[in-house]
């Protein structure tokens, strides 16, 4: 079957021959981007640029996944959601509805991406031990460790000190994650207020 135009207008100047249908759901991929035979990729689904997708990742419904973004794990991308950028999805997470999810973003575990969420690459500080991403509205990740903000304002020096950090970096922490955590209570406010706008 010859690529829809639809597919093809997605990378300028692409021809039939530059696309295939992915065997497991007969998705769309273009022939620099990696798609693993384990993927479920939804025919209208398209995957493009140096993109890779891998693992038991599904793209499904109107969803693109481009540039040099990664979806891997068990994560889902669907609706008319996109991932892109330097992006990467994985883990257990979900992207879906118009979100879009870009730049350096990292979202995972059990995060959840929806409606019009994260129209910018969610808040992410390079600490001196281990960087931290707001990687939800009620929880930041703190290198592999992802707990609700609460937990971490209340346990910062707990977790820390078990985790060998030095007082000052303990401190440092802190300040990183009080931030991160004044950063979500606005994304908060600010959700609730456009969802009250829409009623």
């Amino acid at each position: 079957m010859n690529a829809p135009q639809k597919v093809l207008d997605s990378v300028f100047g692409s021809k039939p021959e530059d696309w295939k249908q992915h065997a497991n759901g007969g998705g769309w991929v273009y022939r620099t981007a990696k798609v693993e035979s384990t993927v479920y990729l939804h025919p209208t689904s398209i995957v493009y640029g140096n993109a890779q997708v891998y693992g038991n990742a599904q793209v499904y419904g109107n969803a693109l996944v481009y540039g040099n973004a990664r979806v891997y794990g068990d994560a889902q991308v669907y609706g008319d959601a996109q991932v892109y950028g330097y992006a990467w999805v994985y883990g257990y997470a979900w992207v879906y509805g118009d979100a879009q999810v870009y730049g350096d973003a990292q979202v995972y575990g059990d995060a959840q991406v929806y409606g019009d969420a994260w129209v910018v690459s969610p808040p992410y500080i390079q600490g001196t031990r281990h960087a931290l991403t707001l990687c939800s509205l009620t929880q930041i990740a703190v290198g592999c460790h992802v707990h609700d903000i609460t937990e971490w304002l209340t346990q910062y020096k707990a977790i820390g000190k078990r985790e060998g950090y030095t007082t000052e970096q303990v401190a440092e922490y802190g300040r990183h994650l009080a931030y991160l955590a004044a950063i979500a209570k606005r994304l908060q406010a600010a959700a609730k207020k456009a969802a009250k706008t829409k009623k």
